[in-house]
């Protein structure tokens, strides 16, 4: 192991080395973060930019009294390696290794459990908050970044925390270039210079000093404005002075000795504190510098070349599938506008947004704002879709109901990542999209089978009339032929893939070719099992069901989302409904939190495969 790094075992032993020294293992930390993600994916681009912040942290506070609460948390592998998890960090995202995000079951310096955007100051407020009514000492860090400051959620923690007034230190890791010309001697300097105890002391005196005189507090109020012009003509934090923020910067984010003088000039400051640091995503290695978009989160990839692995002659992906879909879409249908939540290449959009700039809208990470701005789209007559992950629609909940579907505008949400997603874990796993979207009126619900159906799903939500929700797995398709014409899917029909006699299987998404293969197994053995692929969640294929369950009189429902809510729960209370009496059982996710691995292992473990359809048959047959 690398020569510096071998030594850390907890943030002490940052302590103890020179700053020399601490610039060595900068590196020696970024070279073993690049062989992991090599090997394991991961975000590697906001990790290699956080690596000289992260070691000036540690060495200024003393973690875990001290709480720092890292937002979003992709960018915490630095901060694993040298809180005693050096040597498990090849473990990185494997099934029963260390998560790809901070989690506070694997050490007491993972003060929050997270993985979507914008919560570190809130959280960050209530903590600091918590400390001053227990009497507790211990400073408050939250450090956001990455498009996160973007959201409506960071701004409402900074409305509150500077009306509070409480001892919260919130930093910036600003990694856009179109402030970097901020970044030099001048602006540390000053920084370095407004943030010293000296300083610090002499304002205090002046300020003693000033009240014993008539008119004390003119003269108090006229200092203060001059040193926050100043601040504002050297800097751009007006925003957060006036939201009563201490505002510092814009500092190198890299430059060690900066960052830790800096951190120890304002460690002692009381009441919200803003630093403002700059840094480059992908620091250190060549091609996360020059595409930190692509090695943001990123899969296995040559140390040497920076070419992503891949499988030879690997089917599309459903995301390249409704990318090319948008772009077919987009010629025959002028009004079509695509919109996404800061996810350009992740959602499939980025060929969609050099061919159409004027139709494409990246919103930054405001997945409420998203929504409520298709609304708008929707109102004039234009159909926005809404490309957005399963997990982050979450947040925009109250908009789909109260904006989209209460004014039943036509909006089209394509929702990517639905199911499981793997390595990324239970923050980001699209678990519960069937059961949050069900309830709501004026919402169509669609599943594709297969990549194939996601096309004409998309063109067929074109005409459908109001909200249309389509979701889709992440990953590969089935390698089925893709037609070139779309065809017509009536609205709320299933299909009936096989007849059976002894049961019926009613699956939708990804799920259905698993139970497909196990009917044609059990076929094998004599038994014949039906196949529904339900395609529509809302509207359900009433009449189809109640023919197979009347016939069979045995139905096992199969999804990959939660079994609370979601297909299984929508068909039975269809049978409960109709008086209709059967053998009934659903397959689906637990009614928990699904920790993170890969897929394969995951769907193993939850019954998500053929094999184990096929035992609950039996087991319904029995």
């Amino acid at each position: 192991m690398a020569k510096f790094l071998k030594m850390i075992n907890s943030p002490e032993d940052l302590k103890k080395m020179k700053i020399s020294h601490l610039k060595a293992l900068a590196q020696e930390i970024r070279d073993y973060i690049i062989e992991v993600v090599s090997k394991n994916g991961g975000h590697l681009a906001p990790n290699l930019g956080t690596v000289e912040l992260t070691l000036a942290l540690h060495y200024v506070f003393n973690s875990p009294k001290d709480k720092i609460i890292w937002d979003v948390g992709h960018q915490c592998y630095t901060h694993k390696i040298i809180t005693g998890r050096r040597n498990s960090f090849p473990t990185l995202r494997k099934y029963k290794g260390i998560a790809g995000f901070p989690k506070r079951s694997e050490s007491s310096h993972d003060i929050l459990d997270t993985g979507h955007s914008s919560t570190s100051i809130s959280a960050g407020l209530g903590v600091a908050t918590a400390l001053r009514i227990k009497q507790e000492e211990g400073k408050v860090i939250a450090v956001i970044g990455d498009g996160a400051i973007t959201a409506g959620l960071a701004f409402e923690g900074l409305n509150n925390a500077g009306f509070q007034k409480e001892d919260l230190l919130v930093i910036l890791n600003d990694n856009e270039m179109s402030i970097a010309p901020n970044v030099g001697a001048l602006s540390s300097f000053v920084s370095k210079r407004l943030t010293s105890n000296l300083v610090r002391f002499i304002k205090k005196e002046i300020e003693h000093l000033a009240y014993k005189f008539p008119g004390g507090d003119n003269i108090i109020n006229f200092l203060k404005k001059g040193e926050e012009i100043l601040k504002i003509a050297i800097s751009p934090g007006a925003l957060f002075t006036a939201l009563n923020f201490e505002y510092i910067g814009p500092i190198n984010g890299h430059d060690l000795e900066s960052l830790i003088t800096i951190l120890e000039n304002i460690k002692n400051i009381k009441g919200p504190v803003l630093l403002h640091v700059i840094t480059k995503k992908g620091k250190g290695y060549p091609y996360a510098e020059r595409d930190p978009e692509t090695f943001h989160g990123v899969g296995p990839f040559d140390v040497k070349t920076g070419k992503v692995l891949k499988k030879k002659d690997a089917p599309p992906t459903y995301t390249e599938i409704f990318g090319k879909t948008m772009l077919r879409l987009a010629e025959i249908e002028p009004r079509l506008v695509a919109i996404t939540a800061a996810m350009r290449s992740g959602t499939g959009l980025k060929a969609f947004s050099e061919k159409y700039p004027d139709r494409f809208f990246d919103v930054g990470i405001c997945e409420q704002h998203a929504v409520t701005f298709a609304t708008g789209l929707a109102l004039e007559g234009f159909i926005p879709v809404c490309a957005i992950y399963s997990t982050f629609l979450q947040r925009a909940y109250d908009q789909i109901i109260h904006d989209v579907a209460l004014n039943n505008v036509k909006v089209i949400f394509a929702i990517d990542r639905a199911g499981l997603v793997g390595e990324d874990g239970p923050t980001h796993h699209g678990a519960f999209d069937l059961s949050y979207l069900r309830p709501i009126p004026n919402l169509i619900i669609m599943a594709p089978k297969d990549e194939n159906e996601l096309q004409h799903m998309l063109y067929n939500a074109l005409k459908y009339p109001g909200a249309v929700a389509i979701r889709y797995p992440r990953g590969e398709g089935e390698n089925v032929e893709l037609d070139w014409d779309f065809k017509e899917i009536p609205l709320g029909k299933a299909e009936l893939l096989k007849d059976g006699k002894d049961l019926t299987i009613i699956a939708i998404g990804n799920m259905v070719y698993q139970a497909l293969k196990a009917s044609q197994e059990l076929e094998k053995e004599g038994i014949s099992v039906g196949v529904i692929n339900v395609r529509f969640l809302k509207p359900l294929d009433k009449d189809l069901i109640i023919e197979q369950a009347k016939k069979t009189q045995r139905i096992l429902t199969v999804e990959e989302n939660a079994k609370l809510g979601g297909l299984g729960s929508a068909v039975s209370e269809l049978l409960i409904e109709e008086g209709i009496s059967v053998k009934f059982k659903k397959i689906g996710l637990p009614d928990k939190f699904v920790e993170h691995g890969d897929l394969k292992t995951l769907r193993e473990i939850y019954g998500l495969t053929y094999q184990n359809i096929i035992s609950e048959v039996k087991k319904i047959l029995l």
